[in-house]
């Protein structure tokens, strides 16, 4: 059992073992990696590797303070309250606001020569560069081969086929056209992966041992999965970079930038950050060269760029029924005008962008504020902005919010009622029996998906595949054609020529649950006094080309604001993406989506704090577990500006200090043990790699020098991910120091 500590003055310490986890691989050092080799191998080699670095001990620590009768308490996580002979820490100098550091302001560590971005959707994915030499230049990732007939593919699906024993065989296109050709049987055996995304935003437990389902039922840890889709683009995108590149690239000119929703929240944006080391994009001692961007922020960046002829402004076409004025369907042509402006622009797959702001953005004043409403595959992002003249940076004005609003609601809705009619276990058993089947029928539901439109009089035919109709028959011992009679849902009917008949009415209803949930959240937004008053909004995102979705904006918000839809709205994430990483500082203030906390002890006021947590130590009275908070909930910080904490090791020779981290969605909070908290997180500094431990091996427990050790962290919040970086006040030795949010 650690003892106390007697610190001069009015500094206290109390101490507690604190556990550290072993099960992540944050820092693996990851080599290049050919297909020719699983993922799932090399992740194993290299958990195993990192896990025997490892010291497996117990550690403590104490956190110094002075001027204050605060001491932090590192409760081990699943125990509400610590024991009350085994506490720790003080704080020193605890700093309830961020404060602007130059040492932390945002910086390019190596010169790159060329940015490549990743878009990696729920439904769809793809790349595109810039070379830093003509930032102005946006080049789009080469047309991808086959494809579906009347769908552009300057993207291709967000599929991954796995063999049997677990290696890489094809993504996109690729995969989901092989193993629609494998035969039934042997299909079973092997890994199909489709809309895979979705499940890091419903996962609340997110770990690096998550496992994906297959569509045959095989799982598999989803890391491994990510990172063989995100190596396919890294291949890709290389070989497409050097064949137009003049020079020959070095592996750490190029810098990354992987897109993610603005919902996601830190477990997520690390998990990307470990699939992008493992798929060899980056390794983890260069952590710079890999940038996590927000997709409505990213769409943002680039609509500030636009000029008045790339964008469709829905709020100057006046709408009656779903028609324009004169009759015609301002939908319709508006998107058949811009979809040949850009099948045109794409035989070059070279975009020019402003070197400055947009015409759209000469409209504006400063103040002026405006909400970017990412509608895509999975979620629904949305994003509050305000444009600062002359300069062109941004200033978040909320919280980044959103849910589950995509367009796979739709695709969610067409199964229910397959469902419906043909019986929930049916389905069920055709999916895993006939997977590639059911990959077909889904095909051609989405192909429909994408030509409803409001106002449409005749009915859409959707195939059903031969093996559909023959398993129901054989299964059911009916007909599809009997199933659909039984059914009396009177808007879909059966043709002879095995076909489903959408009415408009159908479709409507397949639509609306997740329109409206997308029109009621932005409502709910603009009522915000932060967003009051804005000027315009921002639909951008795959399914903001459905004109279902135009339609039902145009109706309830046209009247509020301007709603503007950019001509390559499927690609306006992606070409931010790039200029996201050619200019990391365009956003300069973000808001804080949660509060983020540790635990400390405060001087126990009787009356005030509650009995049970009064631990008294050394003849002190303490109150345990109240929340110091290091930032709170839409809480405005800036690019540069960081929060710090002092910590101060309990023991000569301690290897490691463990700071656990605590969140919450609101500010009304005490104790690290109230409902609304949850612990997220933990902070590591690593004594041994910084040389801190060398340092004060010649002083015993008690002596001066030891008293003096001061590890001062600093942790900026202000960027799209939370970074943490450490030094030793005594050596001046920087302290290898990372902040896990997978290892709960």
């Amino acid at each position: 059992m650690p003892v106390g500590l007697k610190c001069p003055g009015n500094q206290y310490g109390i101490f507690q073992k604190s556990l550290i986890s072993l099960n992540r691989s944050s820092t693996i050092k990851s080599p290049e990696l050919v297909f020719s080799s699983t993922i799932h191998e090399q992740l194993t080699k290299l958990k195993t590797s990192r896990i025997s670095s490892f010291v497996s001990n117990s550690f403590s620590f104490i956190l110094s303070s002075s001027g204050e009768d605060r001491l932090a308490s590192t409760s081990p996580s699943g125990s509400p309250s610590p024991s009350r002979n085994e506490c720790s820490i003080t704080p020193l100098t605890p700093s309830p606001s961020p404060v602007r550091s130059k040492q932390t302001q945002p910086c390019v560590a190596r010169p790159f020569s060329v940015v490549v971005a990743i878009d990696f959707g729920t439904t769809s994915s793809g790349y595109a560069f810039s070379f830093t030499e003509d930032p102005e230049t946006i080049h789009m990732m080469r047309r991808w081969e086959d494809g579906d007939p009347g769908v552009t593919n300057q993207k291709s699906p967000t599929c991954l086929l796995l063999t049997p024993d677990l290696r890489f065989h094809s993504f996109g296109f690729a995969a989901r056209d092989s193993y629609h050709d494998l035969d039934p049987e042997e299909a079973r055996h092997w890994l199909y992966f489709d809309k895979f995304k979705m499940k890091i935003h419903s996962t609340s437990d997110l770990t690096m041992e998550t496992e994906l389902e297959s569509v045959s039922g095989r799982r598999v840890r989803a890391i491994e999965v990510f990172a063989y889709a995100l190596r396919f683009f890294r291949e890709h995108a290389l070989k497409e970079v050097k064949d137009q590149s003049s020079s020959v690239l070095e592996g750490n000119e190029v810098r990354w930038v992987i897109t993610v929703p603005a919902v996601w929240r830190q477990p997520a944006k690390q998990f990307m950050r470990e699939a992008a080391y493992l798929a060899g994009l980056v390794t983890p001692d260069s952590p710079e060269q890999l940038l996590i961007a927000l997709e409505p922020e990213a769409a943002s960046i680039y609509c500030r760029k636009l000029r008045l002829h790339q964008v469709i402004d829905l709020s100057q076409r006046p709408v009656i029924n779903g028609l324009d004025v004169d009759g015609s369907r301002p939908f319709d042509s508006s998107f058949r005008q811009a979809r040949e402006q850009l099948r045109r622009a794409r035989h070059s797959r070279t975009f020019l962008v402003e070197s400055g702001t947009g015409e759209l953005w000469s409209e504006m004043q400063t103040g002026d504020r405006y909400i970017v409403a990412d509608c895509g595959g999975g979620t629904v992002d949305l994003t509050v902005h305000q444009i600062e003249q002359p300069q062109g940076t941004l200033k978040e004005l909320y919280k980044a919010s959103g849910g589950p609003y995509g367009a796979v609601g739709v695709d969610l809705a067409f199964e229910a009622m397959l469902c419906q009619i043909f019986g929930a276990d049916f389905i069920e058993s055709f999916k895993a029996k006939r997977p590639a089947a059911w990959v077909d029928l889904t095909i051609a539901f989405e192909a429909r998906k994408r030509t409803a439109a409001p106002g449409r009089a005749n009915s859409l035919n959707i195939s059903l595949p031969f093996s559909f109709i023959d398993f129901y028959k054989r299964h059911q011992g009916q007909s599809v054609e009997t199933a659909m009679r039984k059914s009396n849902m009177n808007f879909i009917k059966w043709s002879s020529q095995g076909m489903l008949r959408l009415s408009a009415e159908a479709m409507n209803e397949l639509f609306q649950p997740t329109i409206n949930n997308i029109i009621k959240h932005v409502e709910n937004l603009m009522q915000k006094e932060e967003v009051k008053d804005v000027r315009f909004l921002f639909l951008v995102g795959g399914f903001a080309e459905s004109p279902m979705l135009q339609r039902a904006a145009q109706n309830a918000l046209g009247r509020n604001c301007r709603i503007i839809i950019p001509h390559d709205v499927g690609l306006t994430i992606l070409k931010g993406a790039v200029l996201f990483g050619l200019d990391p500082t365009v956003v300069r203030v973000r808001r804080c989506p949660l509060t983020y906390s540790v635990g400390v002890l405060n001087r126990f006021v009787e009356g005030r704090h509650p009995r049970d947590k009064l631990l008294i130590k050394d003849g002190r009275e303490w109150c345990t577990d109240i929340l110091d908070r290091f930032v709170s909930v839409d809480q405005s910080v800036a690019l540069g500006e960081v929060v710090r904490r002092s910590y101060t090791p309990a023991r000569m020779g301690q290897r490691k200090i463990i700071i656990n981290i605590y969140c919450s969605d609101t500010d009304d909070i005490t104790y690290i043990t109230d409902p609304e908290v949850r612990k997220c997180g933990a902070i590591t500094l690593d004594l041994l790699e910084s040389g801190a431990v060398a340092a004060s091996a010649g002083d015993n427990d008690k002596g001066p020098a030891f008293e003096r050790r001061e590890i001062r962290t600093t942790m900026q919040f202000g960027d799209t991910e939370i970074k943490v970086t450490a030094v030793d006040v005594a050596t001046g030795r920087l302290v290898w120091a990372s902040i896990d949010f997978l290892s709960n």
